[in-house]
């Protein structure tokens, strides 16, 4: 896989929720049914290891920053996807910032962002967003989005006004998106045109999991055509680093995870996140096995013997956890 693909990867229908009401959420069990046949329901629940506990701060700092975001009707990834460092980066003010409503086109069985059919994109969502990190006085910002199957660019016009914006209101902000794959006929080269003139510090996308689960775990999403979009982006823009992420706990073997992670250096990828999945609800895929710290600590030295540039490995990093700190790691910024 050391070439972009030129052929046009196999495509998984998309479906894209019609007859709905716009802005109707579908969750849990309604959201994940149409997939339940993909993965196995038996699979006994697992008792969370000692090392998967996350320790809740004191205050009021998540309160307040929770009600920011509600005053400025934002949206956090933190929130709509149950991450388990919520409480850690509402208490420091940091946030992963969520643009393109509330509601993906997909129904990813690990993902506890609702499904259904989206409003229209909010013209005056990228001045906001902008407003409240120069107010948070942020100097590392990740911005990322629900699939947005419905718009024939993705979404990308959209991530490109968020960050003309920021830029505007915080000149010397460092800026890293964490886009759908953008997957559809020319999408893909819509998103890439319209991102050239306006891209980020860091362009992240996230394979999430091995290919051989991407059925089960990624309905309509195509493990190839991922691929290419971080090697295509990366062709268009030299200087900035890509950034992809997988979770562990699905199904895979430590040999199919190196393997996906020597996929992504032979497509130009320079920064990783490896995870642990937690599962959101009983209605999502169950975590098959719990990896061990050391297991974690292996891939981050193999990582590195790749060429990754930085590899956070662990079992509670996420893609845009520490997301800054893995930047500066990178030589991406100079100081946090």
């Amino acid at each position: 896989m050391s070439e972009i693909s030129t052929a046009s990867p196999k495509v998984i229908p998309i479906t894209v929720v019609s007859g709905a009401p716009a802005g109707e959420k579908q969750v849990g069990n309604d959201k994940i049914a149409l997939n339940r046949a993909g993965f196995d329901t038996a699979v006994p629940v697992l008792r969370k290891p000692s090392w998967i506990r996350v320790r809740l701060p004191q205050g009021n700092a998540v309160q307040q920053l929770k009600a920011r975001l509600r005053e400025n009707a934002l949206v956090t990834v933190c929130e709509e996807a149950s991450c388990p460092n919520i409480h850690e980066c509402f208490s420091k003010g940091t946030a992963t910032f969520m643009i393109l409503g509330e509601v993906c086109t997909r129904r990813c069985s690990f993902c506890d962002v609702a499904h259904g059919r989206p409003v229209a994109p909010d013209p005056l969502e990228p001045a906001r967003l902008a407003e409240t990190i120069r107010d948070m006085r942020l100097k590392y910002v990740v911005i990322t989005s629900v699939d947005r199957d419905d718009l024939r660019d993705g979404g990308a016009e959209h991530f490109a006004a968020c960050i003309r914006a920021t830029r505007h209101a915080s000149p010397n902000i460092k800026i890293e998106i964490l886009t759908p794959d953008f997957r559809g006929k020319g999408r893909m080269e819509r998103a890439l045109e319209v991102l050239k003139d306006f891209p980020p510090d860091v362009f992240n996308h996230n394979l999430e999991t091995v290919p051989h689960l991407y059925r089960e775990v990624r309905p309509g999403a195509d493990y190839q055509w991922s691929l290419d979009l971080l090697k295509r982006f990366k062709a268009q823009h030299p200087d900035v680093p890509t950034k992809s992420g997988i979770m562990l706990g699905l199904g895979e073997t430590m040999d199919q995870v190196l393997e996906t992670m020597r996929d992504l250096r032979t497509h130009d990828v320079e920064m990783i996140t490896i995870g642990q999945y937690l599962q959101p609800t009983p209605h999502h895929h169950p975590v098959v096995r719990y990896w061990t710290p050391e297991e974690f600590d292996a891939l981050r030295e193999a990582g590195e013997a790749m060429g990754f540039h930085h590899v956070a490995s662990g079992p509670l990093v996420r893609s845009s956890y520490h997301a800054d700190l893995q930047a500066h790691a990178a030589g991406v910024t100079e100081s946090t």
